[in-house]
């Protein structure tokens, strides 16, 4: 037994860190982000933004990831693009309601933590509207395809998706999503009227095959379902996600310049998503295939997923320490400790909070005879990016 545990514990470490290495990609991202600092100064409402356009695409691919995992393991989708099950379809249709939903709710509330906590004036909503709802637009045509092909793949080469998918796909969504926000609101700021109407266009697009699609699927029992569940946890995601904005915009008042965090950012927020899915979408599985009991005193049987995915993640952690000191030119022993030790510090207080609350929202809407996949991964997702940002800030002040 006790060989059996290693072994398992090996494997998943191994598979871990294997998805947690395409973060590095996260950093990619945080580097885009250091160098438009000066954009955010033009439209403070930009870094607010940021981070919940970042977790609510996040959190619909989350729900993605976790439906389609889920779904492969129990046969109810086929691991090819074309010729998919009437389930794979209507899943995806879903997705593209809920990608118009999340926008709509993070406006809504982004411009009333704005106003409350960063004095960003109502007149800028129109401009929050329209930014979030074309980046999720576009986000939508790249990201999804993407990670349809990522769980296909790794489902027919004998991986568990429970364990690739998600965080191959919430890193290249990462980076993908920061690349078109800085390009819409590029457009958006500097490009005047044109830029303006080009980014409201796109904002109507999605809104009109919304609406086509809720017209078309209204009557299939399966779309409803997914939807109204989507509701419940966007309804409460949205909350969380501008939580994570307001505390980065302190964040960005703390620590002024310093790019060396801007830069590793993206990377930490995505990883510690990931030690949360892992733990949660595996938990997920063996729920949906009667190898987990749905207590929460059964969390001692899923402790080889939790600590091999919080082990993962500490690695990551401390090599981009060394990446982002190396990119912003500040690679020294001293640099090198310092820096590391607040990675560390973070890693430690959002990893044990993260993986405990996915457990439990994958046992809880379980009792509750709910679909777990449309609630762990979009809930500890969005909670992990807000405990993140918040974990860092805490430390911060702890280094100084």
């Amino acid at each position: 037994m006790a060989s059996e545990s290693k072994h398992k514990f090996a494997k998943t470490l191994r598979e871990s860190l294997t998805a947690f290495a395409f973060n590095l990609v996260g950093i990619v991202a945080g580097t885009i982000i250091a160098s438009y600092v000066g954009l955010f100064r033009l439209a403070p409402w930009a870094i607010l933004v940021y981070p919940s356009v970042v977790s609510a695409r996040g959190v619909i691919g989350g729900l993605f990831c976790g439906r389609l995992s889920t779904a492969l393991h129990l046969g109810t989708v086929k691991p090819r693009f074309f010729g998919n099950t009437k389930s794979f379809y209507l899943l995806f249709r879903a997705v593209v309601m809920m990608t118009l939903e999340a926008s709509i709710g993070m406006s809504l509330v982004a411009m009333l933590f704005g106003n409350v906590f960063l004095a960003i004036p109502a007149s800028d909503f129109l401009s929050i509207l329209f930014v979030i709802i074309a980046t999720m637009a576009l986000a939508l045509l790249v990201v999804s395809p993407l990670t349809m092909a990522v769980s296909f793949v790794s489902f027919k080469h004998g991986l568990d998706p429970d364990i690739i998918l998600y965080p191959v796909e919430s890193t290249v969504s990462d980076l993908f999503i920061t690349m078109i926000y800085i390009v819409v609101v590029n457009v958006f700021v500097l490009s005047g009227t044109t830029g303006q109407l080009v980014v409201v266009l796109v904002g109507l697009a999605l809104a009109s095959v919304s609406a086509y699609l809720l017209a078309k699927n209204i009557r299939e029992p399966e779309f409803v379902k997914t939807v109204k569940e989507s509701l419940l946890t966007l309804f409460f995601v949205v909350f969380i996600v501008n939580i994570t904005g307001s505390t980065l915009g302190k964040i960005a008042e703390a620590v002024g310049e310093r790019r060396e965090v801007y830069t590793v950012y993206p990377a930490m927020i995505d990883t510690m998503g990931d030690v949360g899915a892992v733990v949660g979408s595996t938990a997920t599985t063996k729920l949906a295939l009667g190898t987990l009991r749905s207590s929460f005193s059964s969390i001692k049987n899923h402790t080889i997923e939790i600590s091999a995915a919080w082990a993962a993640s500490s690695v990551m952690f401390c090599i981009y320490s060394i990446s982002s000191l190396t990119i912003q030119g500040l690679l020294s022993l001293p640099n090198i400790l310092k820096f590391t030790a607040l990675m560390l510090t973070t890693n430690l207080a959002a990893g044990a909070t993260i993986a405990t609350i996915s457990y439990v929202v994958a046992v809880l809407t379980y009792q509750k005879g709910l679909d777990p996949d449309n609630f762990v991964i979009p809930i500890e997702s969005s909670l992990a990016d807000s405990i993140t940002t918040i974990s860092l800030l805490l430390s911060l002040l702890l280094f100084g």
